[in-house]
């Protein structure tokens, strides 16, 4: 399985964030439009990827629910059928949620940085520190906290979870 260093943050302000992401990065961004299925598991999260383009993506991943730079294992299998994908999930496993989001997605060397609106709850910073095989997570979350600070982002910013768990607390709460 691949793995990276990851966090999340609630940000004030993606528009602040763009300049400085702009910079780290030195290229144009990717804007992509997202709609995340979830769905049942028992040993982690599995959600379908769908893309304006009629393309997708099926990721399992497995990573703790804690706030702070935290190490995940993925694997990916893209999907030309998101939708037939989606309707065989739902009845094989049932879905717990749904995210949909704009994603803006620079790339600092091997960190992807997101800039996330979400649709119901709000703007959003994530950071993917993609590690090699080889290499240590703590090497993975040092770079992350390097690019927090770079991105003006305050540990009592980060958040714990997906955000198909923020969805489900706001319609309880």
């Amino acid at each position: 399985m691949a793995r990276n260093v990851e966090i999340k943050a609630r940000v004030d302000s993606l528009e602040a964030i763009v300049p400085l992401a702009a910079a780290l990065s030195g290229k144009e961004p990717a804007r992509i439009d997202q709609d995340d299925t979830f769905f049942a598991c028992a040993t982690g999260r599995l959600k379908l990827r769908a893309f304006a383009n009629g393309t997708g993506e099926l990721i399992f991943y497995q990573r703790a629910d804690d706030t702070g730079p935290k190490e995940s294992f993925y694997v990916i299998a893209p999907t030309d059928a998101p939708d037939a994908l989606r309707d065989t999930l739902s009845h094989a496993y049932g879905v717990t949620g749904r995210v949909r989001k704009h994603r803006t997605v620079f790339m600092a060397g091997r960190t992807r940085i997101h800039l996330d609106r979400v649709e119901g709850l709000g703007e959003f910073l994530e950071l993917e520190v993609v590690l090699r095989e080889d290499e240590t997570v703590e090497a993975g979350m040092e770079e992350a906290r390097t690019l927090m600070a770079g991105l003006g982002v305050a540990p009592e910013q980060l958040l714990s979870g997906a955000y198909v768990d923020l969805l489900a607390a706001t319609r309880q709460g």
